[in-house]
């Protein structure tokens, strides 16, 4: 991944994650975020993890593959997405919005990759078949100490699949990298 966002855009995005969140959460508005910096202009995919700060435990997680919006606006609208649309988990209340950490990933384009090529801790990935499919970001098979093979079936796993689908020809397998902060 090439493209470096800089410290001081990362530190809006999240403040504009979190103002957007709040905000919604009080009154049901989504806020139009308007920028005159460049690299927050850039149509880009995002995703927003928000977790439990006392035990880390994922709480919300949602994200778009590819790029509609422009950075400061995907952030907005994807903050309050995965505090309200993940069907993982009930929707984020107001009083647990102090207890929770805002990561947020930027991501590269996606491109076609085989298994074999697959470098857990670089790349982020993609399967599809049928109707099915599931995605991990990069960090995840690092968090979980898995291996490239791990990886991928518990990729499998997640799109609903059998283990080990992600060798059958008709599986598509796609990877991106991404930049990923979150509050300190």
């Amino acid at each position: 991944m090439t493209k470096q966002i800089s410290l001081e855009s990362k530190k809006r995005l999240l403040e504009v994650a979190r103002e957007s969140l709040e905000n919604f959460l009080i009154n049901g508005q989504r806020t139009d975020y308007e920028t005159e910096v460049p690299e927050l202009q850039t149509k880009s995919a995002v995703f927003v993890t928000l977790r439990k700060k006392d035990s880390g435990n994922l709480r919300g997680c949602i994200g778009q593959t590819k790029a509609r919006y422009a950075l400061i606006k995907a952030v907005a609208k994807t903050a309050i997405s995965s505090a309200v649309d993940d069907p993982r988990f009930s929707t984020v209340t107001l009083d647990e919005l102090p207890n929770l950490c805002i990561e947020i990933n930027v991501l590269s384009a996606m491109t076609s990759i085989p298994p074999e090529a697959v470098e857990v801790g670089k790349h982020g990935l993609l399967l599809s078949k049928g109707s099915s499919g599931g995605l991990f970001l990069p960090d995840v098979a690092v968090s979980n100490g898995w291996d490239r093979i791990i990886f991928l079936d518990e990729l499998c796993r997640k799109a609903d699949l059998p283990k080990g689908s992600w060798r059958d020809a008709d599986t598509e397998l796609y990877c991106f990298e991404s930049e990923s902060w979150e509050e300190n």
